[in-house]
């Protein structure tokens, strides 16, 4: 979701709440605004949890990473898929890789926080 979509939904909920039963619904848009933050930071951290178990940079199939790869996902997404933190690639911007048993990884370049492109190298290509 969009920041500034999220802020003014925030904001609505505070302002309908007010207008409809004063500062009791107001309390009560807070409360909806807290609560929205808590799943959002409980689900960040079940996803930490998980890629904590696995090794850096390590993903269960390469290909099948590739194929469920979108424009404009978010790191925190692309961690739930993978189940693992990608291994920073050295240079400049934001790039990260995903390797597998077999030898073939996911390079995935991040702008603004959100997937710009990702590329798939196999063993054979490489050599």
């Amino acid at each position: 979701m969009n920041q500034w979509l999220g802020w003014i939904l925030a904001l609505a909920a505070l302002a309908v709440g007010y207008v409809q039963h004063g500062w009791q619904g107001a309390l009560m848009g807070l409360t909806v605004v807290a609560f929205w933050l808590l799943l959002q930071f409980n689900r960040a951290v079940r996803v930490m949890r998980n890629a904590n178990r696995a090794p850096v940079g390590h993903v269960d199939s390469a290909v099948m990473l590739n194929a469920k790869l979108k424009p404009g996902m978010r790191m925190l997404d692309i961690v739930s898929l993978t189940r693992s933190l990608g291994q920073r690639l050295d240079g400049g911007g934001e790039r990260w890789v995903w390797r597998d048993a077999g030898g073939a990884r996911v390079e995935v370049e991040m702008k603004g926080g959100r997937c710009s492109r990702w590329s798939l190298a196999r063993e054979d290509d490489v050599a």
